[in-house]
């Protein structure tokens, strides 16, 4: 059986139900062919207020249901969405040109976001705490009532679920804004999982739109938290608009993440940890290795095998052949990322592989003779490209490391694993992998970056509680105490 049929949901939202959406029709592209997938309704402003009305209605039933009836629906939908992995891997690879690799990787994280999510139902709700009074002092966990989640397009499946699995789990009601470019595996396909999961109406809504849509949501005053993953400066207006209504903001944004490769390793064997890096799903994964720090002894060596590995890494179709990168999601994103190529090179970059297109399908690129002002190593690029840096000594392969705007994630490659991790130390990422390279997600670790990466929020295993809970200080005594007045 099909979870999800296209001409069934057509010009539709999932709102208390299928529905008609205030704001007209929503067409589904396929960025490899063109190829119109399905057209769904487009939510405005309108619909984020009726929306809240019906979560801030059901919410509290759901809240007040035991904690095992909460965990077999995650469970449920953990679940269904193994068992329907096929069909989700065809859809993802045609609505946001995945490759099935990639495609597989996100149904397996997003399966695993659920069974965590049912996980921490069972958790401690709360904790006892010490008064110097005669009395019980309890800490306890409640739910926020309405998370709002806005997710965007690289990796939907992954990005909506790690937010609305939790927060459903704990008790909140959902509104969540995919990015309107991929509207199916971003939500719709989840609001199909958890309606066949059992899920009652009224608690998970999935409302498509554009900017105005967005900016509805973070302004709706029943919605009370706020979980947006997206680039730095629409996280920005996200926190300005959240923090004039008092909103909790959850903000995981872009990266520049660095690959620093010691002096001490074996090129041959890590260099296909920077190209699955700088590579996979065509860059567009906010970890991505954007920036290659090499030490000078081995830098020519490491060049030339990246730009190897690049130019035997097939590009086209991930629907219609065996490819290791799909397209670039539209044209507008496919410009930004041959600008910043083309820009390096006239900055001096040399190209050691790649740097040319057809329609939406980019090569992966290998830049050398970069310096720290060039483009493609300065800016998050968010395509395949990869800019190697060469250092002269440790301390300046740390200064480099550390000296973006970004704090995301971190790869260090190195014969000496502890090493690896006092250099890590010096460097502010909220991740860090040694002997890794910078893209990995688990359901059951805090996820989430410092400095224009995000707030310092963290989303995964026990950090779904804080987000997406609040904390309420009780006290109970068995007498009224007697006061002077």
């Amino acid at each position: 059986m099909s979870l999800l049929d296209p001409a069934a949901i057509a010009n539709t939202i999932y709102s208390g139900g299928w529905r008609p959406a205030s704001g007209g029709e929503l067409p589904v592209v396929a960025p490899a062919t063109g190829e119109r997938l399905a057209t769904v309704g487009a939510a405005g402003p309108a619909d984020v207020a009726e929306a809240a009305a019906v979560a801030a209605a059901a919410q509290p039933e759901w809240a007040g249901a035991s904690f095992t009836e909460r965990a077999a629906v995650l469970r449920r939908a953990g679940v269904l969405i193994e068992q329907h992995a096929d069909e989700l891997h065809q859809l993802m690879i045609k609505e946001t040109g995945s490759v099935p690799g990639m495609a597989g990787f996100a149904t397996h994280v997003a399966s695993q976001e659920c069974y965590e999510a049912a996980a921490l139902t069972g958790r401690p709700v709360g904790e006892v705490l010490p008064s110097e009074q005669p009395r019980l002092s309890l800490l306890r966990r409640t739910p926020v009532g309405i998370v709002g989640v806005i997710s965007p397009f690289n990796a939907p499946l992954i990005l909506s679920s790690r937010s609305v699995a939790p927060a459903l789990a704990l008790g909140n009601a959902v509104l969540l804004k995919p990015d309107p470019r991929t509207p199916l595996a971003g939500g719709l396909l989840l609001a199909r999982i958890f309606e066949e999961a059992g899920l009652p109406e009224g608690l998970l809504h999935v409302l498509p739109g554009g900017a105005d849509t967005g900016e509805a949501l973070v302004a709706e005053p029943r919605v009370r938290v706020v979980s947006f993953t997206g680039s730095t400066a629409a996280g920005r207006a996200v926190a300005a608009l959240g923090a004039q209504h008092l909103k909790r903001v959850h903000l995981e944004l872009g990266g520049n993440s660095a690959l620093v490769v010691l002096d001490d390793v074996d090129v041959e064997q890590v260099v296909s940890a920077g190209a699955w890096g700088s590579f996979l799903h065509q860059g567009q994964i906010c970890m991505t290795t954007g920036r290659h720090i090499v030490p000078e002894s081995i830098a020519d060596e490491y060049v030339a095998a990246l730009a190897s590995h690049a130019e035997q890494l097939p590009v086209g179709d991930p629907a219609t052949g065996k490819v290791a990168l799909g397209p670039i999601i539209d044209e507008q994103q496919r410009d930004k990322v041959h600008r910043l190529v083309t820009d390096s090179l006239a900055a001096g970059a040399r190209l050691a592989a790649g740097g040319s297109y057809e329609q939406l399908f980019y090569q992966a690129t290998v830049l050398d003779a970069v310096r720290p002002d060039t483009p493609a190593y300065q800016r998050e690029v968010f395509g395949p490209v990869a800019p190697v840096l060469r250092y002269s000594s440790e301390a300046e392969a740390v200064a480099l490391a550390a000296d973006s705007s970004y704090g995301l994630s971190l790869g260090i490659l190195t014969g000496d694993p502890m090493r690896g991790l006092a250099l890590a130390d010096q460097i502010p990422t909220g991740i860090v992998h040694i002997n890794d390279q910078t893209v990995n997600d688990e359901a059951v670790a805090p996820f989430g970056g410092v400095l224009d990466s995000g707030t310092g929020a963290r989303f995964g295993g026990q950090a779904n509680l804080d987000a997406f809970t609040d904390q309420r200080w009780i006290t109970v005594r068995g007498d009224v105490p007697a006061y002077p007045f």
